[in-house]
């Protein structure tokens, strides 16, 4: 069977020994560990997502090769040391998702969807308070430092609210966010230039907006990538139509680019 008609798993698993192999692997590949590996990973996801909002789904078939093969590096650097295969990350997983779907897998049922999310985390609870704890167990247990900023405060503020610590209503959120803002407006009238105490104020206004969005429903990571989106799509809008006058935004005036930027709104 040559190296094409073998079984793609077992193909991609024997192109990664190979480039791990200690005498005629890739030089780079050799050197890497799980540490310097993570941000590749990270960056891997990130590019998923990046096809999926754009409907690039030709592009989305080859990142999930690269997040893939992501793993696959994780497991043979687990084999080489006796840690674990990929064998054995396939069956924890497939293990993990049958004990927490019993309503699939089992006798379980559940009449919907948030029924089956409070079943989830129910499941996870247990799973990490059989864990041995090093420090007195948190609700906010198990919630990754790694995460970005605004995926984690969202998931910090759902494990709370799971315990009762949470707004009961949405308009209470948005007083908090105001009396943030105020907050905020004291420390810069005191440091002008900025410092330590306004930056931690603008942490907390982040923090309380992310709440705002988790009451509303909305995913705030996508809410700022579509911000994202629109900001970019205007100033480009104000690049080309000041480059048809020839001239740039570093020679137009302020007030210049915001008659274009308002303009840009309207042709949306």
């Amino acid at each position: 069977m040559t190296a094409k008609q073998t079984d793609p798993m077992t193909r991609l698993l024997g192109i990664m020994a190979s480039l791990r192999d200690p005498e005629r692997g890739c030089p780079w590949d050799k050197e890497q560990t799980f540490r310097t590996i993570a941000p590749y990973t990270v960056e891997e996801a990130y590019e998923v997502a990046d096809a999926i909002e754009r409907g690039d789904f030709a592009e989305l078939r080859e990142e999930l090769g690269d997040l893939l093969f992501q793993v696959v590096f994780y497991a043979q650097m687990g084999r080489e040391r006796g840690l674990f295969d990929f064998d054995a990350i396939a069956a924890d997983i497939s293990d993990k998702m049958e004990r927490r779907h019993p309503h699939v897998f089992g006798d379980a049922t559940v009449k919907d969807s948030a029924e089956q999310t409070r079943a989830w985390e129910d499941h996870k609870a247990a799973e990490r308070g059989a864990k041995t704890q090093i420090r007195e167990p948190s609700a906010l247990d198990g919630v990754p430092l790694a995460l970005p900023a605004l995926a984690r405060a969202e998931k910090l503020q759902k494990r709370a609210a799971r315990v009762g610590f949470d707004w009961p209503q949405g308009h209470q959120v948005l007083d908090k966010i105001e009396e943030e803002i105020g907050e905020l407006r004291a420390e810069m009238r005191k440091s002008p230039g900025g410092g330590s105490q306004t930056a931690e104020e603008i942490g907390d206004l982040l923090f309380a907006l992310v709440n705002l969005a988790r009451h509303l429903g909305h995913d705030p990571e996508q809410a700022l990538r579509d911000a994202n989106a629109k900001f970019e799509r205007r100033f480009r809008f104000i690049e080309q139509a000041l480059a048809k006058s020839g001239t740039t935004p570093g020679e137009a005036g302020l007030d210049e680019m915001e008659k274009l930027w308002q303009q840009s709104k309207k042709t949306e």
